[in-house]
């Protein structure tokens, strides 16, 4: 008889272990992987010059494991088969105001600023914020969100809640209050009697002028939450008492709005329709003009050069002509004017091949309505494969958030929606998104029923 090297104790430990092991290779083979494959008949990786056919992406918890053509699919996986469709990386727009509703009579919204309660303010942002990620939008970048001079920062609470999941909506960037100047297009006491509020708006409102206040207000924000910073600097449409593309800083202003943004580690965003504006903004290395209707080609070929994006909020000009009568006298006249300009301008900045970031100025048109954006892209020549670039991986870059998300590629956040069709062939599909998954879970699907293998 051969006596065994080990011990009796020895036997048990071991016997024990085999033991354990074996439970747990059981439970592992009955238990599910978590593992999710969506299928279409084509794949946009958010950052290729065209479409793959037999688009699949695999997902595993809330990251994307591999996406490609013909992918094999993992054993026990759950398969969901969205047909004719086109699967991409989430939308994102970089140009969001998520807790304001600008539609309907412009008079009728000054007043309801007035009497609004902010709590019922905040409440009210929620069937926006859920509105926009079933449009396919799975990130936004919110750019300011004062409120009839109340310092609740909603913006800031409403990303937080969609972040802890207790709310449905976009992950949100938010840049809390637009720093403006006095008297100019983020002063909402302008156009009101002196002293109706009962003080001037300071840098805790975002209003500051001189580069030490401008600075103080930047790091006012970013204290309360801001994400990014946006500022005003030049006139603009929606404001009762400036001109639509005048300068609102001074050049010393502009660069230390920017230093100060970007010792901070933050990207600055300018509203700026003025041409002159935009040259200073740009010199002092803003990430992003806003709107941009007056550059003229020359500026254009600067912001080419420092690699400034352009995020055009082409939806806004178009919602506010369709309505015109809506608006007062003066404003009518800014609107014409800025729509008149924008057209050329775009189509001028797609031919000096300057980069193009998706963002709509929602908010001045219903939430929800944002990918109607794409078209007008589209129809003033932007070709449609660029396009849906601007929304995804442009968008991921410009917002600084390109390492997770804005490609279906391995290691990315599973932010996948699926478009009917073929977007580059109809670009309007955008505007009918069939699927949206944020982080690994399904916000909405309405295209086909999932099945195991």
């Amino acid at each position: 008889m051969v006596q065994s090297v080990f011990s009796w104790s020895q036997r048990v430990i071991i016997g024990c272990a085999f033991f354990v092991l074996s439970l747990t290779i059981a439970f592992a083979a009955e238990a599910p992987n978590n593992v999710t494959v969506l299928k279409a008949a084509r794949l946009f990786d958010g950052k290729a010059k065209a479409l793959v056919t037999n688009g699949v992406v695999i997902v595993q918890g809330n990251v994307i494991t591999d996406a490609g053509s013909n992918l094999p699919i993992p054993s026990g996986a759950q398969v969901i088969d969205l047909g004719d469709a086109t699967l991409s990386p989430g939308f994102m727009d970089a140009h969001t105001h998520l807790t304001f509703d600008f539609t309907g009579n412009f008079n009728d919204r000054r007043l309801k600023l007035l009497e609004l309660n902010v709590s019922e303010h905040a409440l009210m942002a929620v069937p926006n914020a859920r509105a926009t990620v079933e449009a396919g939008f799975t990130t936004v970048r919110d750019l300011g969100s004062r409120f009839g001079g109340s310092h609740e920062f909603v913006d800031v609470a409403l990303r937080n809640a969609i972040a802890k999941g207790i709310i449905v909506g976009p992950r949100m960037l938010v840049a809390t209050y637009g720093i403006g100047a006095t008297g100019g297009h983020f002063d909402d006491t302008a156009g009101f009697r002196d002293f109706l509020f009962g003080h001037e708006p300071d840098y805790a409102d975002g209003i500051a002028d001189g580069p030490d206040a401008i600075r103080k207000a930047v790091r006012f924000q970013v204290k309360n939450g801001a994400d990014v910073i946006k500022a005003a600097v030049s006139g603009g449409v929606l404001s009762m008492t400036d001109e639509v593309d005048t300068p609102q800083f001074t050049p010393a202003e502009m660069v230390a709005l920017v230093d100060e943004t970007h010792r901070l580690r933050k990207k600055i965003a300018v509203h700026c329709h003025g041409d002159q504006a935009a040259k200073e903004a740009i010199e002092a290395g803003v990430d992003s003009i806003e709107h941009g209707s007056f550059l003229k080609p020359e500026t254009l070929q600067l912001m080419k050069t420092k690699g400034t994006y352009l995020v055009p909020t082409l939806m806004a000009s178009e919602w506010i002509m369709s309505k015109i009568d809506a608006y007062p006298a003066v404003l009518q006249a800014k609107a014409k004017a800025a729509t008149a300009a924008r057209s050329d301008m775009f189509r001028n900045a797609v031919k000096l091949g300057v980069k193009i970031g998706l963002g709509t100025d929602a908010a001045v048109f219903p939430h929800g309505q944002n990918a109607k954006e794409f078209k007008l892209m589209v129809d003033l020549g932007l070709p449609a494969i660029e396009a849906l670039r601007a929304a995804t991986s442009s968008d991921a870059d410009l917002l600084g958030i390109a390492p997770k998300v804005g490609t279906l590629e391995k290691g990315k956040l599973a932010d996948i929606i699926a478009i009917p069709g073929d977007p580059t062939t109809d670009i309007t599909a955008t505007e009918r998104v069939s699927f949206v998954m944020k982080e690994g879970k399904i916000v909405k699907n309405t295209a086909a029923a999932a099945t195991a293998r």
